[in-house]
């Protein structure tokens, strides 16, 4: 997986892209070259994918195998994509005979709050949905699903092995999970808070010009710091004064995207209207004391 992953072979210390993975235009409404969350910068974006999967047909002769994104992009950013970017780029894979991947890592099991799978969000089916962390809350766990016509290939060839694969403690765990996360109605919590989180970020947005953008879907959510609200000059070194500024007050964050300059907020799932007072506090402590460095 790191070999298709740009998020490795970008940064720093990262090695040359394989000849055989294609990236795909980031579908940023924010930064990139199509803005706001219209169907028409859906469709425009996914217009690349349409485009990477020509390019592959050329060089291979052979069309394109997969196609994989996160659901809602958490390492680029916290980014939510444009309306109908998903599905249209979905349609584009599919129709040349690929399979599209929703890597739920990160957005997946209701965080964020109106639905239980990111790519709900976009009303979209994947072929495969990968899933990892927050399955076993804590508990080392990850899971691949599939359709049942992609998973009867596997009848036939090398067997998949894994020794710790469908282990019972695992199982446990994962079931007990799904059992909290129903039973204490943590999917419809973090709807309700991330809503509010968000009223209190985009509040903090007319007071601190640093803050470019406010986003986010439940319990997911992302603040882009730039210098310049014309130009989007990333505030990097901004970003990390608040990060590390919230630390002293105990609040733990990160920063993420392509340019580090994305305040980046995904607590755990039983994170309530108090704890988002907590944060908004410090956050705004924090924000106050940055116009004063």
């Amino acid at each position: 997986m790191v070999d298709v992953s740009p998020y490795k072979f970008q940064r720093k210390g990262g090695y040359p892209k394989p000849d055989f993975v294609e990236i795909a235009a980031f579908p940023d409404p924010y930064r990139g070259p199509h803005k706001g969350m219209s169907e028409a910068t859906g469709r425009a974006y996914a217009a690349d994918v349409a485009a990477r999967v020509r390019a592959i047909e050329t060089m291979t002769g052979n069309g394109r195998a997969a196609f994989i994104a996160e659901s809602i992009s958490g390492v680029g950013g916290q980014v939510i994509y444009p309306d109908g970017y998903l599905a249209a780029a979905y349609e584009h894979v599919q129709s040349a005979g690929g399979i599209c991947i929703a890597d739920e890592v990160q957005c997946g099991f209701g965080r964020v709050g109106s639905a239980f799978w990111g790519f709900e969000l976009a009303g979209v089916v994947p072929d495969i949905v990968v899933m990892g962390k927050p399955i076993g809350n804590g508990h080392p766990l990850a899971a691949v699903v599939t359709t049942t016509e992609l998973a009867a290939r596997f009848a036939n060839g090398m067997e998949y092995f894994n020794s710790f694969g469908g282990n019972p403690v695992s199982m446990a765990v994962g079931m007990a999970v799904l059992d909290v996360i129903e039973g204490e109605g943590l999917q419809a919590q973090a709807h309700e808070t991330g809503r509010y989180l968000l009223e209190r970020f985009q509040e903090m947005q007319d007071r601190y010009p640093i803050i470019g953008h406010v986003r986010g879907a439940g319990l997911f959510a992302g603040i882009e710091l730039v210098t310049d609200r014309d130009s989007l000059a990333p505030a990097t070194a901004e970003a990390s004064f608040i990060v590390n500024h919230l630390r002293q007050q105990a609040v733990l964050a990160s920063t993420d995207g392509p340019l580090d300059n994305v305040l980046k907020f995904k607590p755990p799932m039983v994170f309530g209207r108090a704890e988002a007072d907590i944060l908004c506090a410090a956050l705004d402590r924090s924000f106050a004391d940055l116009g004063g460095t």
